[in-house]
């Protein structure tokens, strides 16, 4: 059966909004791996770091696999002790940086939709530096993704919905945006926990901004795609955190991929869901990544 997975929360939710948010996916989400951690900003994770083992012991308890994601960007020695620290723990780690790939070598992990996997050759090279899971970039085609998931030795994995994780950088967007500079932030990324709204000049929305990440404003929605995904060899599909009732998010997916919904169905129910954010799937079909295609290929 397809595993249904929850990836990191690329947003910086309050201590307490974050706990209750993972304690209700132990109790309620259908999904079987969880991925926990930061993997934007390195300054954010003092704020939840205290409840961490409580929300490790609670999703293993419901019987969900948790993997400690880490960052998208190491930029300091200081980060690189902190995944040292955590490659010698006892939860798997997903790495996001190539940093991370070579300090896990000959140890199982997982590598994240932020390393860079466009050809076989590279597949091979994670998968013998001890990848047990990869995923596929956010930019590959549908059928990219089958050439990839055919040829991967180990488990494949492919973001299926939220806002679609473009780029990191050094510098800090969000706080530029409030005048002020990425060391004394002051973390007004809290002042947008849903990411910060970036329009093009005539006023349609384009991207998000969150923190030193920069996202598509709308929701990469993969339903019409899930059975070809499923039937290229595509084992775990990722949903991201949003701002929504990601328990009512994961049961639609967890019903398509079960083959107990219909995808436009269960499109037209997602849609009643979250509101007015626009649906995209552009990438995914070879695509601009803002475009949205209806129906199945």
């Amino acid at each position: 059966m397809a595993s249904l997975t929850l990836g990191p929360l690329f947003f910086h939710w309050k201590p307490e909004q974050r706990r209750d948010f993972y304690y209700r996916i132990a109790d309620e989400a259908p999904v079987d791996v969880v991925y926990l951690g930061e993997a934007v900003c390195s300054r954010r994770e003092t704020f939840y770091m205290d409840d961490l083992p409580l929300i490790t012991e609670r999703l293993r308890a419901a019987g969900k696999q948790v993997v400690l994601s880490t960052l998208a960007l190491i930029t300091s020695e200081t980060e690189m002790q902190d995944i040292r620290d955590r490659c010698a723990g006892e939860v798997m780690l997903e790495a996001n940086d190539v940093t991370c790939i070579s300090m896990l070598e000959g140890q199982p992990h997982v590598t994240g939709p932020f390393i860079n996997v466009f050809n076989e050759a590279t597949l091979d090279f994670l998968v013998g530096k001890g990848a047990v899971r990869v995923n596929m970039p956010m930019e590959l085609s549908a059928e990219a993704i089958a050439i990839l998931a055919a040829h991967n030795s180990v488990e494949t994995e492919a973001f299926v919905f939220g806002r679609q994780p473009l780029s990191i950088s050094m510098r800090c967007y969000h706080a530029r945006a409030y005048g002020l500079h990425k060391d004394g932030c002051q973390f007004v990324c809290e002042l947008d926990p849903d990411g910060l709204a970036a329009d093009q000049l005539d006023g349609n929305k384009l991207l998000v901004v969150n923190g030193t990440q920069t996202m598509s404003h709308g929701y990469a929605v993969l339903l019409d795609e899930l059975a070809g995904m499923q039937q290229a060899g595509v084992t775990h599909f990722r949903l991201s955190p949003q701002r929504t009732d990601m328990v009512k998010v994961a049961e639609i997916y967890r019903g398509v991929l079960d083959g107990a919904r219909e995808p436009g169905e269960a499109t037209l129910a997602l849609s009643q869901l979250v509101g007015p954010v626009p649906f995209v799937n552009g990438f995914v079909r070879g695509r601009e990544g803002m475009a949205w295609v209806e129906g199945a290929e």
